[in-house]
């Protein structure tokens, strides 16, 4: 089998003006980057303001493994999947793909690329998975703008009487040697955040539009004053300059799958960090141009998807109509207790026990938002029938239709029923959405809410930090919603407790304000904002060849 960078760099490619076409968007309204990459522009974004929208379908997954369960891929392959049916059917009615943007992080540690996989991906893949077309850098800095606006400030006098700052730099790359810094003028303890972890990106991906990107900007708190009043970016007139960083950035990225349905892909918070959702402006501008939007919300649906709704859908009033939870059978077997080097062997046993993971994911969507959901089967080669019908009996119980898909080795094709489950469902019925929590709660209350109804957990523990943040964000901000940043492998805040654990105690080390993005984060376990390299980063095997092509990206 050929590696997803063999499969992209063999695809034909369409001109990029042909995949607008397909959307009724004309070659003006393109601000081109070769001929295979555009960002809509300003007047394209404004002109589809009165049309009607299409339907919003949210992929999401179970708690993901090291192994990794498809959720991008299944996104794409989805998308692919509804334009196969309209072309059969000859409905007119077209599908496009919304998704965020790859950081360098992962690309180069752990994880990889975030482009999809096999023949259900979003091209160009390298292009995709490094610098695309720079609006990761220009997010960088317009963070480390305001960083060294506030030190300048300090240096030529500090008349505001800054006494405590709060605001980091960033860098899209992981390097925890970067975590924790001193700088030499001030001898201010400080250090970096990965640039998908912070508020900057935050920002960009939830602001409707240039003058909300400025005002958002404008409203980040970067320091405490000698007499304890907080000081925002707007106090150093630092909004405008980042605003004019950001201004080309802030335009959609469009580019195509391998089966050339047209792609958004834009922004990129991490979603075991940040809220973990493409940008506000993509999604809503490709509900204007197509009649079913797949997007996703990054990692398991505890954390993504609880985001999506819960800070995404209510600082916006976007409202999807259907949930599609990504499981593959080996994953549910980790999730059970079986070990990475025995997934590819049959285990009823461990399935059963993994299957309490997904049950809780289909329980949180179903009953605290009120979604429809149907679970993909992202299908492996030995996967065996006697593992899919335990999976799909179970699943059956709980009144949620089950579906094997083979996207990644078949293409659209292969999720053809998929795209049709979706149809017939969206199609015979309502979804009744709603948030999981009031703005009207405290924010322990928030907590709790989060901890005990999509966790599990009997209880939330602060520790003696949090508390005194706590207390103190009580008294202004309590109308915010929380944003938990904690690990994506567990329903806990402990990474290697499987499954679906009840009972235990989530544990909150910190709490950070988020003004100008609107959220509280919640910082729980051992939590970083600044990842680590593994100890076999998958830069190792990145190269470029004699011919100038880039080799081992995945």
């Amino acid at each position: 089998m050929l590696s997803d960078i063999d499969i992209a760099q063999a695809a034909t490619l369409k001109p990029i003006v042909d995949i607008a076409q397909t959307l009724n968007i004309d070659a003006n309204d393109l601000i081109p980057y070769g001929n295979r990459i555009a960002k809509l522009s300003t007047a394209c974004i404004a002109k589809l303001q009165n049309k009607p929208s299409g339907q919003l379908i949210l992929v999401t997954a179970i708690s993901p493994t090291p192994a990794g369960e498809g959720k991008t891929t299944t996104t794409v392959g989805l998308a692919d999947a509804l334009n196969v049916l309209f072309k059969q059917e000859k409905t007119g009615k077209s599908a496009m793909v919304c998704i965020r943007q790859p950081s360098l992080g992962p690309v180069f540690g752990l994880k990889g690329g975030a482009t999809g996989g096999g023949y259900a991906q979003v091209v160009p893949m390298e292009n995709i998975n490094l610098h695309f077309t720079g609006d990761f850098h220009a997010i960088t800095s317009a963070n480390n703008l305001l960083a060294a606006l506030i030190d300048n400030h300090i240096y030529q006098g500090n008349a505001l009487g800054i006494d405590k700052v709060t605001w980091r730099r960033c860098l899209d790359m992981n390097d925890r040697a970067l975590r924790d810094i001193t700088i030499n003028q001030s001898h201010t303890n400080t250090g970096f955040d990965i640039t998908v972890a912070s508020e900057v990106m935050a920002i960009f991906c939830l602001a409707e539009d240039l003058s909300d990107l400025k005002q958002r900007l404008g409203n980040i708190q970067v320091a405490i004053s000698h007499n304890g009043s907080p000081i925002l970016a707007s106090d150093l007139q630092a909004h405008g300059a980042m605003t004019a960083l950001l201004k080309d950035a802030f335009q959609p990225n469009i580019v195509q799958t391998l089966e050339h349905t047209p792609a958004l892909i834009h922004g990129g918070p991490f979603a075991n960090i940040a809220h973990g959702c493409n940008s506000v402006v993509a999604t809503k501008a490709a509900l204007k141009l197509a009649d079913y939007v797949v997007t996703e919300a990054g990692f398991g649906a505890d954390l993504g998807a609880e985001k999506f709704m819960d800070i995404k859908c209510r600082q916006t009033g976007l409202q999807p109509d259907l949930v599609v939870i990504v499981a593959t059978i080996r994953a549910l077997k980790y999730h059970g207790g079986g070990e990475l080097a025995t997934l590819n062997v049959e285990n009823i046993s461990h399935l059963n026990l993994g299957i309490e993971n997904i049950k809780r994911h289909i329980h949180n969507c179903q009953t605290h938002f009120g979604m429809q959901v149907i679970v993909a089967i992202n299908h492996f080669s030995y996967d065996t029938a006697a593992e899919i019908k335990v999976l799909k009996a179970a699943i059956h119980q709980l009144g949620c239709e089950t579906i094997v898909c083979k996207h990644w080795a078949e293409g659209g094709k292969g999720a053809t029923n998929l795209a049709q489950a979706v149809i017939d469902s969206i199609g015979q019925r309502k979804t009744h959405f709603k948030l999981l929590y009031d703005d009207g709660l405290s924010l322990i209350e928030k907590l709790q809410t989060i901890a005990q109804k999509m966790y599990g957990a009997k209880s939330v523990l602060l520790s003696e930090k949090a508390a005194l943040k706590l207390a103190e964000l009580e008294q202004q901000y309590s109308h915010f919603p929380i944003c938990i940043a904690k690990t994506q492998y567990s329903f806990s805040s402990n990474p290697l407790l499987r499954g679906a654990p009840d009972g235990h105690n989530l544990l909150v080390e910190d709490l950070q304000l988020s003004r100008g993005a609107g959220f509280i984060v919640a910082i729980c376990g051992q939590t970083m904002k600044m990842p680590g390299l593994p100890k076999v980063p998958a830069s190792m095997r990145i190269d470029v060849n004699a011919t100038g092509n880039i080799v081992g990206l995945s």
